[in-house]
C-alpha cells in the first residue's frame, strides 16, 4: 500500500502501526532524509490537518521503536534520520519481530532478564525453552526436590492437589488441580519438545508468549515462597 495514494480519511482509519510501516516504507522508496521535510510535504500535497497528525505519529511510533533514528551521520539538520538497520529488517520482513519485542518490553521476572537478551538475538527457541526451564527449576526449588526430579512429573509432584508441598490449602480441590494442570500443561506443551527434537517458533510472537507464560507463573511466585 503506497502512501500517496492513501486518502486523508484512509490515513486516519489505519492502525497506527500498519501507518507507521507505510510511512516506512514510503520513506525508502524517496529516500527521505528529513522527518520535517517528510511532514512538510504531506502539507504541500493538501493533507487535512487530521491526516497530517497521523502521519507525525507514525513517524513519532518510529522513533520509539528503533525502525528510524535521528542522528543522520553526514546531515547535521536537527530533523535528520535515517532508517536503522531494525528498520530496513522491518521492512523486509515484517513487524513480527519488533512488536513481539515490545510485549517483552514489560517488567520480567528477574529469573527471565537473559531470556530477554536472548530474544533480543533473534535466539527464539532457546528463549522459550529457557523461559519454561526457569519455571521448572523455581518450582523444583520451593518444592525441596532434587535434580532429578524434572519435567511434567515433577509439576504433578509438587502441584499434587492433596499431597504437593506448592498446592495452596486455601484454594478448593478443583483449583488446585487446575493449578497442577496448568504447571504440567506449559511445561509439556512448551518446554519439554525443545529438549528432545528442534523446534522452530518462526512467529517470534508465539515465543514472546511463551516468555510472557513464564513470567506470569512466576510472578508472584507461588504461595510457599515467603515461607
Amino acid at each position: 500500500m503506497d502512501l500517496d495514494q492513501l486518502s486523508d480519511a484512509d490515513v486516519v482509519a489505519l492502525p497506527l502501526d500498519r501507518l507507521a510501516m507505510i510511512v516506512l516504507s514510503h520513506m525508502d522508496r524517496t529516500n527521505e532524509w528529513n522527518t520535517y521535510n517528510f511532514l512538510n510535504d504531506q502539507h504541500n500535497r493538501g493533507r487535512q490537518d487530521a491526516a497530517r497528525r497521523a502521519c507525525a505519529e507514525a513517524v513519532n511510533w518510529l522513533l520509539s521503536r528503533g525502525l528510524i533514528s535521528h542522528g543522520h551521520p553526514t546531515q547535521n539538520h536537527s530533523e535528520a534520520m535515517f532508517i536503522t538497520r531494525k528498520g530496513r529488517e522491518a521492512l523486509a520482513s515484517g513487524l513480527a519481530s519488533t512488536l513481539a519485542l515490545e510485549r517483552l518490553s514489560t517488567d520480567l521476572h528477574p529469573s527471565l532478564e537473559r531470556v530477554r537478551s536472548q530474544f533480543l538475538l533473534g535466539e527464539y527457541e532457546l528463549a522459550a525453552f529457557a523461559a519454561l526451564r526457569e519455571v521448572e527449576i523455581r518450582v523444583r526449588e520451593l518444592a525441596g526436590e532434587p535434580n532429578t526430579e524434572i519435567g511434567v512429573l515433577l509439576q504433578r509432584k509438587a502441584w499434587n492437589p492433596k499431597s504437593g508441598p506448592l498446592a495452596d490449602p486455601e484454594l478448593d480441590g478443583g483449583e488446585r488441580a487446575a493449578v497442577a494442570d496448568l504447571f504440567a500443561g506449559a511445561i509439556g506443551t512448551f518446554k519439554n519438545p525443545p529438549s528432545h527434537r528442534q523446534v522452530d517458533y518462526g512467529d517470534p510472537a508465539e515465543a514472546s508468549e511463551i516468555v510472557l507464560l513464564a513470567d506470569l507463573l512466576l510472578s508472584p511466585d507461588p504461595p510457599t515462597a515467603s515461607a
